[in-house]
């Protein structure tokens, strides 16, 4: 048993989402079983992807594309929670990011439906995305997904899947503060300006159905997707997965890995600093210019977002709302995910008209 809280922390706070997004039960168990330091844990999850991402390369090897697809995907998402919060050694996070984002890519042709790579012009420099569209449906909708404080595009396949499924396109991008857009851009609350970039990147294709987008938001991206739709006026409906109703207010009661690493992503020096930028990340006064049709998921159990505030954004908001609190669950309800991930998707068909 460890004796390093932030272990017991994160394999506490964490482990239903592990595995509801990818990671196979058994290495779970063993892998964080082996770790008693937080310093270890980074390295551990690698050493387990490495085993996947070689599964993956003797496949594309030996020309079995569908296992090569799997495999590396899979590399991809221990990659990604090997780094997710590992925010005290920022050589080591990167150089297993960077894993991460190596494995997807490679993944990405051989996924049903395969993947594309994006770049989308942002503040000067890129923001990167993966866009990936239904088989078989010409110019379908498109959901933009924007992902939270410790997730990015690498572990995002089991929330794209049900979309996919039913007809939708996703587009799936690292923001300021996110995945690869963590290191040039620090974390804003004024991501209606990063969102507006996406959708500006969307109209420029021609093989998606432009007057049909969606966006979805999870966890801290669950305070995102709400926040831009509050702003911008070309989303058709909006999904928002137990996402803060004011960072600020939360920040003090937050799990302390989860503080430091938003120290981290907003590129301050110190976490008084990182209180201020919370402040910042707030629907306070703008919750009800939100007029399209939105989802609202919690759990009640949640140990890192208050519910009660999707509930307050619920009774904010002036357009259509469907509010889902899940009594028995956890954060996101990852433990409870048949609860809500398919429901959420077919609420989406019906508001873009799939």
């Amino acid at each position: 048993m460890t004796s390093d809280a932030r272990v017991t922390s994160a394999i506490g706070h964490w482990a239903p989402r592990f595995v509801a997004n990818g990671v196979a039960l058994t290495d779970f168990e063993e892998v964080t079983a082996a770790i008693t330091s937080w310093d270890d844990w980074c390295a551990a999850w690698s050493a387990r992807a490495a085993l996947h991402e070689q599964m993956g390369r003797e496949a594309l090897a030996n020309k079995k594309f569908i296992s090569a697809g799997e495999h590396l995907q899979r590399a991809g998402v221990y990659y990604h929670f090997g780094k997710f919060l590992f925010v005290h050694d920022v050589p080591q996070m990167k150089a297993a990011h960077m894993k991460a984002v190596a494995c997807r890519n490679l993944a990405l042709p051989h996924l049903l439906p395969h993947g594309e790579r994006v770049e989308i012009p942002y503040e000067g420099k890129k923001l990167f995305g993966i866009l990936r569209k239904p088989q078989g449906v010409k110019n379908p909708p498109v959901v933009v997904m924007a992902c939270g404080l410790d997730s990015a595009k690498e572990e995002t396949e089991a929330y794209e899947r049900p979309f996919l499924e039913r007809g939708m396109a996703i587009l799936v991008f690292d923001g300021p503060g996110q995945g690869e857009g963590e290191y040039d851009f620090p974390i804003r609350g004024d991501y209606e300006v990063a969102v507006k970039a996406v959708i500006d990147y969307v109209m420029t294709r021609d093989d998606l159905d432009t007057s049909r987008i969606g966006l979805w938001g999870v966890s801290l991206g669950g305070y995102y997707a709400p926040r831009a739709a509050a702003f911008e006026k070309r989303i058709k409906a909006c999904i928002s997965l137990a996402g803060p109703f004011d960072w600020g207010a939360a920040f003090d009661s937050l799990p302390a890995l989860t503080q430091e690493a938003f120290r981290v992503r907003s590129h301050c020096k110190t976490l008084d600093d990182a209180r201020r930028n919370a402040g910042t990340l707030s629907m306070v006064g703008l919750a009800q210019n939100i007029t399209c049709p939105i989802f609202i998921l919690t759990g009640k159990l949640d140990r890192v977002v208050p519910w009660r505030d999707a509930e307050r954004l619920a009774n904010e908001v002036k357009g259509p709302v469907e509010l889902l609190v899940i009594e028995d669950g956890n954060h996101i309800a990852n433990n409870r995910a048949y609860r809500w991930r398919s429901q959420s998707a077919d609420w989406m068909a019906d508001q873009l008209g799939v």
